[in-house]
């Protein structure tokens, strides 16, 4: 189909036509309607099957180990754990100190840089940022910023005066510093992201120049004028990071503290546990673990409500601040140093693993050798090839399920709801150790338990909220004008489907998919109770190595595990312009 300019559509008339076609059509296609409540049922009923299957045990319910009785014995042990209480301070420290410094940053770093070249130059650095998982940044990390780390060794001996490894702790410490920062460096893109999302469905920049124009600086601008109107978009995606930052396990069993650990930590130890009666005390944690990050949320909802009165008061106490120069300066610091420390993580991954000598304080091996990936290999080839099938098949449905979803939307008119995005979200907001033991145990009952199925429906929970995030904004925001066109010149709508919106789409749809896959690649908990230890992944042997004293064969797990998602942004950056190239040679 010839390319037809979307003016032809914008006439009244040729709109109601268009209208009455599609109504005609409309019956035609209605099994595309079942693919919302098909996506819904696939998502939302084993998340509310794993919380029952959670809760029931944490009141002694647990047919299986024999427990038919109701009981308050799990959640009596529970109490009398030691540890428990020191579990969730550290908990619900280090997830509100995480989210409030990932917010902060974030929202100045925009407030200071909109409009700017370095704004949009940091956009194109998010993908790289958030391909990184979370195991194998929080590995590298650990390597950063270890007493013997990089950093150490980069400073020693000229700067610090050390020769042999200073006795510090910085990683594992007790108050889980280390753990913050590393969240913080994770979260801050992904908030940057949504952040930049929002930004689309408001008047940023006619609104900041009305500000500027009254004589507001720019900082001060953005914040009373933009951000009242960006914030309430963002307040999901904030509760996110809120409730994974307090319930996180990977990170916080490479970075956090281990006596006590933080609550998801230990609930996974009970879990664990050879002793089965364990588990009626891991579902009372599980249940705490919910609880605790519902109250966080509560918590942060208040300290909204009494910020935005403070806002409101400041917003219109007349003061217009300043130039912003010292808020640029601050906040270009702080990002470049989230990018850094990004890349330094990756690279410090890569160094170990084909590291022969690298004693400290020296700045770079001495030697350098693919040894240890040559012994690696056979090992790494099984778990390497459970990793990219799960994450290409969880990606892969994800996407169908939420380009049928975004397609009805369009061919119904429906708009999206604020229930929508809250039932979206619910994967995120719910701790994974509140209701996967839960799922496990549906799964167990089916026969599906450890099975390839099992592990690609886990991460299919959390993989498909990601994919519509990524592409619901392009897809809403594509000119409807064009589709019009096609219409009128007689393309059924599943032709304008794929001979206009997919073509026109095609890189924001290859973006979805590859951040999908990454969030694939990521998951650890999902994969250890689906996979009932019998499908290993990277991310699984990359944290269990982690424990570990070989540098070299941990940085080998850890690089192989951050390089797929790499490889998937890369992909979708280089075929949209493969394809440009090859409709351009056939015309």
């Amino acid at each position: 189909m010839k390319s037809v300019s979307p003016e032809i559509a914008s006439g009244g008339a040729v709109g109601r036509q268009v209208a009455s076609a599609a109504g005609r059509r409309r019956r035609r296609w209605s099994a595309l309607g079942l693919v919302p409540p098909l996506t819904l049922a696939l998502f939302l009923g084993p998340i509310a099957g794993g919380l029952i299957g959670t809760w029931a045990p944490a009141f002694g319910i647990l047919p299986a180990l024999g427990g038919t009785e109701p009981s308050l014995g799990p959640w009596r042990a529970l109490l009398e754990a030691p540890g428990l209480a020191a579990a969730v301070l550290l908990s619900a420290g280090t997830g509100l100190g995480a989210t409030l410094l990932s917010v902060g940053i974030a929202l100045w770093f925009c407030a200071a840089w909109h409009g700017t070249r370095v704004f949009s130059g940091l956009r194109r650095l998010l993908a790289p940022l958030l391909a990184l998982p979370h195991a194998a940044f929080a590995i590298g990390f650990a390597f950063l910023i270890a007493p013997s780390g990089w950093l150490a060794r980069l400073l020693s001996p000229w700067a610090t005066g050390w020769t042999w490894p200073p006795d510090l702790g910085t990683v594992n410490d007790p108050m889980g510093l280390a753990l913050v920062l590393g969240l913080v460096v994770k979260e801050v893109p992904f908030l940057l992201l949504m952040t930049f999302a929002a930004l689309n469905q408001v008047r940023a920049d006619r609104t900041l120049t009305v500000a500027r124009t009254m004589g507001y600086g720019p900082v001060t601008a953005w914040g009373k004028t933009v951000l009242p109107l960006v914030y309430p978009q963002l307040r999901l995606p904030v509760y996110a990071v809120l409730a994974f930052s307090a319930s996180v396990v990977d990170m916080a069993l490479i970075l956090g503290p281990g006596t006590p650990p933080t609550l998801a930590v230990l609930v996974l130890r009970w879990f664990s546990d050879p002793d089965l009666a364990m588990r009626y005390q891991a579902a009372a944690g599980a249940c705490l673990q919910l609880v605790l990050a519902g109250a966080l949320i509560a918590l942060w909802r208040l300290g909204e409500v009494i910020a935005g009165r403070i806002g409101r008061r400041w917003a219109v106490s007349g003061r217009r601040g300043g130039t912003g120069a010292v808020a640029r300066s601050v906040s270009a610091v702080l990002a470049a140093g989230i990018v850094l420390v990004a890349m330094g993580a990756s690279a410090g991954l890569g160094l170990w693993s084909v590291a022969e000598r690298w004693r400290f304080p020296d700045a770079l091996p001495a030697a350098w050798s693919g040894e240890t990936w040559t012994r690696a290999l056979p090992h790494l080839a099984g778990p390497a090839w459970t990793t990219l099938s799960a994450g290409v098949a969880s990606a892969g449905v994800a996407l169908v399920l939420v380009l049928g979803c975004l397609e009805n939307e369009q061919r119904a008119r429906l708009r999206p709801s604020a229930r929508g995005l809250w039932l979206l979200y619910l994967p995120l907001l719910v701790p994974q150790i509140g209701f996967l033991f839960g799922a496990q145990v549906l799964l167990v009952s089916a026969g599906l338990d450890g099975t390839w199925i099992a592990l690609v429906w886990s991460h299919l929970l959390f993989v498909l909220p990601y994919v519509f995030l990524a592409l619901a904004d392009p897809w809403r925001a594509l000119d409807e004008r064009y589709a019009r066109s096609a219409l009128c010149l007689g393309a059924t709508p599943w032709r304008v489907f794929w001979r206009v919106r997919l073509p026109l789409l095609l890189r924001p749809v290859l973006g979805a998919a590859a951040i999908g896959f990454s969030v694939s690649v990521a998951q650890y908990l999902p994969t250890q109770f689906a996979g009932a230890g019998r499908l290993p992944t990277l991310t699984t042997e990359a944290i269990g190595l982690a424990a570990g004293s070989d540098r070299r064969l941990i940085g080998v797990y850890g690089f192989a595990q951050a390089a797929l998602p790499l490889i998937a942004f890369a992909l979708a950056l280089a075929l949209p312009a493969a394809v440009d190239r090859v409709r351009r040679w056939r015309r």
